[in-house]
């Protein structure tokens, strides 16, 4: 017997496990550097100064290359992820600055960004798109920033100065889709009050002169972009569908038909938490001016917090005959578009047929 034909395959496979365990362990690596420097708020060991010019009218992207290029940070991603998504967004400036390769991530912003205050920050609160007032609130309490109640409390007093006008007074909170989602720093002795103001700032920092050009040359107010953003983020799970959906609710808007939109519905009977999945017959019945299946024409107002992309998926809205779509995968979340009910009936059938061998596929596994 040769045995080198029976060791040979046994090599094989001994060395693509190694190769296997070395790549878990450096996607793992990978994951807790970047991680590390996306979260960082302290910094380490002393260590060298550094000093980099940032330019006139410098990106986000190109500083971030730049500080990479210096040896301040390894993952460029990491530094743009956490300044475009915190209230630090925009307020990059030009100017020589020296940098400690030591610094942490947020030192790093706050050096090259201007800001009011340099109290330490505490901990992070991260908002993401699609939450509604009352989720922000669980989560503020739930960081042990403020109770749910202070939260909701501080909203409903109507202190602040929103960014536009409110048409309706049965707006369940007239703070709802303003509170941008983002990552927001928390200070010592901050309140929930400083922290609304700080997602109002945020949105305002977002929701620019350009896009209020749009809204205008489209012919609807501020406000009812506003509320038809918040619709398309809670019904696309895909950017690219974004455009599309926002032009089925048009189309069904310039028909006068009803937008049947089912997490308008949730919004009410889940008390804001959507925390259930499907409406039942009753639900649909709920006498709400939320209610799109009762009522025609945009809710009273937002039902939750959209983000950039959904805001402007609406300003782009795209321009097609289609008044009806489906979630074709769960997993994945691509709409199936049609343009009368039959043919979205038949696309209903077929995405049946299509979940129920998926189904039987498991169970026979």
């Amino acid at each position: 017997m040769d045995w080198r034909n029976i060791v040979r395959p046994i090599i094989i496979i001994a060395i693509a496990v190694c190769v296997v365990v070395v790549g878990v362990h450096k996607i793992k690596d990978t994951y807790t550097g970047f991680m590390r420097e996306y979260e960082g708020t302290e910094g380490g060991e002393v260590g060298e100064n550094i000093e980099i010019t940032i330019p006139e009218d410098t990106t986000v992207k190109e500083a971030a290359g730049m500080l990479k290029e210096a040896g301040l940070i390894k993952y460029k991603l990491a530094f743009q992820l956490r300044m475009t998504g915190s209230q630090y967004s925009g307020s990059l400036q030009p100017g020589t600055y020296t940098l400690n390769s030591s610094m942490s991530t947020l030192d790093m912003i706050k050096t090259l960004c201007y800001v009011e205050s340099t109290r330490e920050v505490l901990y992070t609160i991260t908002v993401p798109e699609g939450f509604t007032v009352e989720q922000i609130a669980d989560r503020c309490e739930e960081k042990g920033f403020c109770t749910a109640d202070e939260f909701l409390t501080e909203c409903r007093s109507g202190d602040f100065e929103y960014p536009f006008e409110i048409p309706s007074t049965e707006v369940k909170y007239a703070l709802q889709g303003f509170l941008f989602p983002a990552t927001y720093d928390i200070y010592e002795n901050m309140t929930a009050k400083d922290l609304i103001q700080d997602m109002i700032d945020k949105f305002n920092s977002i929701y620019t002169d350009e896009y209020k050009k749009k809204a205008e040359d489209m012919g609807f107010t501020d406000f009812e972009v506003l509320t038809m953003a918040s619709i398309v983020e809670k019904e696309c799970k895909l950017d690219s569908d974004r455009p599309k959906v926002a032009g089925v609710f048009l189309n069904r808007l310039n028909q006068d038909m009803p937008l049947q939109v089912d997490p308008s519905v949730l919004y009410v009977v889940t008390d804001g938490q959507y925390d259930k999945a499907e409406l039942s017959y009753d639900d649909l019945e709920v006498d709400s001016p939320y209610n799109t299946y009762k009522y025609t024409g945009l809710p009273v107002g937002p039902i939750c917090n959209p983000g950039q992309t959904s805001i402007e998926g609406v300003l782009n809205a795209e321009h097609h005959n289609y008044l009806y779509y489906l979630t074709s995968d769960e997993s994945e979340g691509a709409c199936i578009f049609n343009e009368t009910y039959e043919g979205h009936l038949a696309d209903i059938e077929k995405a049946d047929a299509a979940k129920a061998e998926k189904e039987s596929e498991g169970d026979g596994e």
